[in-house]
């Protein structure tokens, strides 16, 4: 299905949605060109509770099905200056689908990150939390990236 760019909210119907969703952010001007669908190792689950910290660039999210915990790409490196927040859908949903977009830059690296959720219960897609990459080589965030 095409994502529901009607009404003040966009939707979408299921996680590929939500991959479709990401490269019309483009954060810090760079256009995102690749996308991660994220399942769970231990499980392969596809809904998550997920803690984000705009500020410091980081999440971590928690499998629905088996309760493990991931972090998101770099974010164990920042995650004890973090002041994490429970993402939260408008519609009061915290159960999301998850899909992380890379930025790159001309040289290939991946210059910004951006943390983009599927509400479960009403399909509301969003980004929820972007960051910049400052460092190189980046080849290691791109790990089974679409």
């Amino acid at each position: 299905m095409a994502i529901d760019r009607h009404g003040e909210f966009w939707r979408g119907e299921d996680l590929t949605d939500l991959a479709d969703y990401l490269p019309e952010f483009q954060p810090g001007g760079y256009p995102v060109e690749r996308v991660k669908k994220v399942f769970c190792l231990r499980c392969e689950g596809k809904a998550f509770s997920v803690l984000a910290d705009d500020a410091e660039g980081c999440a971590q999210v928690g499998c629905m099905v088996c309760g493990e915990r991931a972090f998101i790409a770099d974010s164990a490196d920042y995650w004890l200056d973090a002041e994490p927040d429970e993402c939260a859908c408008p519609c009061g949903g915290e159960v999301f689908h998850v899909a992380i977009g890379f930025a790159l830059g001309t040289d290939g690296e991946v210059r910004w990150i951006s943390l983009g959720l599927r509400c479960i219960q009403d399909g509301t897609v969003g980004v929820y939390a972007d960051w910049k990459i400052d460092y190189g080589p980046t080849d290691h965030l791109l790990v089974d990236a679409d």
